[in-house]
């Protein structure tokens, strides 16, 4: 594509381009935050409050701890651990200390941990207690050598946090037994780090500063390599693009920013870790937001700016009957994302909040921002918007070629916050890549005259009925605007007349909605191949723990 059409759409301020040469690394950006804001808070967690300046010395102390185990620059530590204030710590420690952050979900299974601390090559592990179990099942397959154990209650204080650890383990029973001899705590290393002294390395652009696995969709979870470069690129891009929102926050006003997406997923992690960083803003961790009244309580407490979140969140909160408790007036951003925000979820939030939900597009592959729509929108447009600043996509057809406007294709993209390639697997690196340096992602969009994406769908998720091509996110989003329907999700199924037909699962939110009526509106709504064969509800839908909805486990259950 020889113009960047899309331009013509972005909001009066956002610039075309950025300048991602503004740090060297993210450990530079860590430098910048400490000296600039150090009196501010920089993570709200529980109740406490901790200060960048608090920030600053405890990462200092924890970074000195690891290079004294014997680390040196471009080891991989691994992090498994949901929103609490030790994960941006080691974040800190670890890239300060010239290591590679590999961020690990702590709901994984044994031997999906297994495989991700192999692959990666991880010599040294940070894991919050309630998980250790599960690393004692695999730890002795795996090249880690160090392990700190955190507990929910270490940043807390000694009489808050000994209270929080005794109900974490005693009344709520959620650290199972574990034997991790030569395991340390990480208070302990904090100690151990304060005697010694932190020898900063040179952090270069092209060094690498994280390992994001991705969930392994399309077989093998593979960990992109994401440089400090590339995450620099699209903190900044997401600055640049929200700026037109964030310049409603009073002068003088310290930004806040709700983190309720876990930082081991890269949307929280750039979004809400590094750009928070960037802008010197207060960052609430909710370790659980599945518990909705503790989030909403805890939202509560706080005047909120920014909140980056996925449909199911969104969905979730606005519905719930807590939701009003909250005072929303002060949000300027809603950034939508990691899956489809639904038109319904979209209308009702921006009733709810007067903030538009803007829904971006990415991947860990992308750092992740790679789209959005403009954060000035008022009206769900069904578009995951144009490319950001820097950032240049195109449609490809099955040969590479580019594709007429208008016309599917698969969505590649090209820009700074692109990944190096996969770790360690050129092969896969090579296939994802194209000659001209544009990434690959397997999902399959469509471009207007305005430079608007549309995705119809990844490739192996659409339906093939009778010849014709069914996309289910256009089935679930229309099916979500269905009085009675709180969540629904589409997939495939073998039929002998269509070779493959829809089957629709439906979470009901007003009980008595019946199979008849979803037909019937699917009738009015839908052309007759599109329509669902066969209609299921369910109390809850199966998901990732970032709130991604599994079609796969759909699919399996027939």
């Amino acid at each position: 594509m020889t113009e960047r059409i899309w331009l013509k759409s972005y909001p009066e301020g956002v610039p075309a381009d950025i300048d991602a040469t503004q740090y060297a690394s993210l450990s530079a950006l860590f430098d910048e935050a400490f000296q600039k804001y150090g009196s501010r808070t920089a993570y709200s967690f529980m109740g406490k409050d901790i200060s960048y300046a608090q920030t600053d010395t405890l990462s200092r102390a924890f970074a000195a701890y690891l290079q004294g185990l014997g680390l040196v620059k471009g080891d991989r530590v691994a992090i498994m651990m949901p929103n609490v204030p030790q994960y941006p710590v080691a974040v800190a420690a670890i890239l300060r200390a010239g290591l590679v952050v590999v961020n690990v979900n702590p709901l994984y299974t044994p031997r999906e941990l297994e495989h991700q601390l192999k692959d990666s090559g991880a010599k040294a592990i940070v894991i919050l207690e309630n998980f250790a179990t599960t690393l004692e099942q695999c730890i002795a397959k795996t090249p880690v050598k160090h392990v700190v154990l955190c507990a929910m209650g270490d940043q807390l204080g000694w009489l808050k946090g000994a209270l929080v650890n005794y109900v974490v383990r005693s009344v709520k029973k959620l650290v199972p037994a574990f034997s991790l001899p030569g395991a340390v705590r990480f208070n302990d290393a904090l100690s151990t780090g304060r005697r010694g002294t932190l020898k900063m390395p040179e952090v270069k652009p092209d060094d690498v500063a994280v390992l994001q696995y991705t969930g392994g969709t399309t077989g093998v979870s593979k960990g992109a390599v994401l440089l400090n470069r590339n995450l620099v690129a699209n903190l900044l891009q997401a600055e640049a693009w929200f700026q037109p929102a964030l310049k409603k926050i009073p002068a003088g006003e310290q930004m806040v920013e709700v983190c309720a997406l876990p930082l081991y997923h890269i949307f929280a992690f750039t979004v809400d870790m590094m750009l928070s960083m960037r802008l010197g803003g207060k960052l609430i961790l909710i370790p659980n937001p599945r518990d909705m009244v503790a989030v909403l309580a805890e939202l509560a407490k706080h005047k909120i700016h920014v909140f980056p979140a996925v449909n199911t969140l969104f969905n979730g909160l606005a519905n719930h009957p807590d939701f009003g408790k909250v005072d929303w007036s002060s949000l300027v951003v809603s950034a939508g994302g990691g899956t489809a925000v639904q038109s319904a979820v979209a209308k009702l939030w921006f009733e709810k909040t007067g903030c538009p939900i803007a829904e971006g597009y990415g991947l860990s592959e992308t750092s992740p921002i790679a789209t959005s729509n403009p954060v000035t929108a008022t009206e769900y447009s069904g578009t995951i918007g144009v490319p950001v600043s820097s950032t240049w996509v195109k449609l490809l057809d099955d040969d590479g070629v580019e594709v007429a406007l208008g016309q599917p294709g698969e969505i590649a993209i090209k820009g700074p916050q692109v990944m190096a390639g996969y770790w360690q697997r050129p092969d896969e690196t090579a296939k994802s890549m194209t000659e001209d340096g544009y990434f690959k992602t397997g999902d399959v969009g469509v471009m207007d005259e305005r430079g608007y994406f549309r995705i119809v769908d990844r490739k192996k998720d659409m339906i093939l009925v009778s010849g014709f091509n069914v996309y289910p996110t256009e089935i679930e989003d229309v099916v979500a605007g269905l009085a009675g329907v709180m969540e629904c999700a589409c997939v495939g199924m073998a039929d002998e007349k269509s070779g493959e037909a829809v089957k629709l699962v439906i979470v009901k939110k007003d009980p008595n909605l019946s199979e008849a009526q979803v037909r019937d509106y699917c009738k009015i709504n839908m052309t007759g191949y599109k329509q669902p064969k066969l209609v299921e509800f369910r109390t809850e839908l199966p998901k990732t723990p970032v709130g991604k909805i599994l079609r796969r486990e759909l699919r399996d259950k027939k």
